[in-house]
């Protein structure tokens, strides 16, 4: 696990170049990148939603493109369309910015349900069909998403499809008052992101991803897991709970936070401190218990200490 835990910290070292006072959200984005998972990044203008995206991928070199998303984005836009080509008399595919190792999206709740469903079969199986013909994507794949939660006019939110979709979904919030004068001191002359600079090797995260598998998992963080998504489909304040795939994500997500901290094991703690990132994005919380000022963050919460609780009395 020792190279996990070496290529995660030359890659949070180089992007702490850029954005200051956010190791822990780090961390869980590169659990989520070394896992090979998409992240969602939510939270309010002018917290280096942007900028921390395109510092991971500076990072990890590769090929990086980037989609704005506005209302009138057309799925072809993001998946490529065909053209004809009048000296073969024949149609040529001119692939779109999916095809890229790291694709970040932008402020993803500003384009239409039409070309926000372009990036499914993408994210899912790393793969778009266009006109018929399936076209396989590069490896790495890995889809770094924005959006705003605050600005709702104009906007269109995610499908439970989508979110499903995402490993883990962040919000970085505002800075200490300590890292936001480093911050200043930093952007005085020429903005850090200019001179950030490659520092691994972005192709080693499929091989990465597949040692993380070799993290022992016991039979009761198996279980631990199980009985976590299980209860969120049972609460009585949740419409809908965890899918089997929140719950492999969970599974997947502890693994790699161990592998993180250079363990070949996964603690209890593991999954207590993945299960919020992976997990709060995928419950939908009853119009009523809303209403009352439930979240699905305090009930996943509740959720955790009930279970580990319920395992200590069997």
């Amino acid at each position: 696990m020792k190279l996990i835990q070496e290529f995660a910290k030359k890659v949070t070292d180089n992007v702490e170049q850029v954005i200051v006072g956010q190791r822990p959200a780090l961390d869980l984005i590169m659990v989520a990148l070394l896992c090979d998972g998409h992240v969602l990044l939510e939270d309010v203008p002018g917290v280096g939603k942007t900028m921390l995206a395109r510092a991971i991928a500076l990072s990890v070199g590769g090929d990086f493109k980037r989609v704005q998303c506005t209302p009138d984005l057309l799925p072809s836009d993001i998946t490529g369309v065909s053209v004809f080509d009048q000296r073969r008399e024949s149609f040529e595919f001119m692939p779109g910015p999916v095809f890229a190792n790291i694709l970040l999206v932008d402020e993803i709740n500003r384009s239409t349900p039409r070309a926000q469903s372009a990036l499914l079969e993408a994210m899912a199986e790393r793969q778009v069909t266009v006109d018929g013909t399936t076209h396989k994507l590069k490896r790495p794949f890995l889809v770094l998403a924005t959006q705003n939660p605050i600005e709702y006019e104009g906007t269109f939110s995610l499908p439970e499809a989508q979110l499903d979709r995402f490993f883990i979904k962040l919000s970085l919030g505002y800075p200490s008052a300590q890292a936001e004068s480093n911050m200043l001191v930093r952007l005085s002359h020429e903005h850090p992101i200019e001179s950030l600079g490659t520092v691994v090797d972005g192709e080693q995260l499929p091989a990465l991803a597949r040692d993380i598998w070799d993290v022992h998992v016991d039979d009761t963080i198996r279980d631990y897991v199980v009985r976590l998504v299980t209860a969120t489909r049972e609460h009585k304040n949740l419409a809908l709970g965890v899918s089997p795939r929140g719950g492999h994500a969970l599974y997947r997500a502890a693994q790699g936070y161990a592998a993180l901290q250079d363990r070949d094991h996964v603690l209890p703690d593991d999954v207590k401190t993945m299960a919020p990132a992976v997990l709060v994005h995928r419950c939908i919380v009853n119009p009523e218990s809303a209403l009352r000022g439930t979240d699905a963050e305090s009930i996943i919460g509740a959720v955790l200490e009930q279970t580990l609780l319920d395992i200590s009395g069997d």
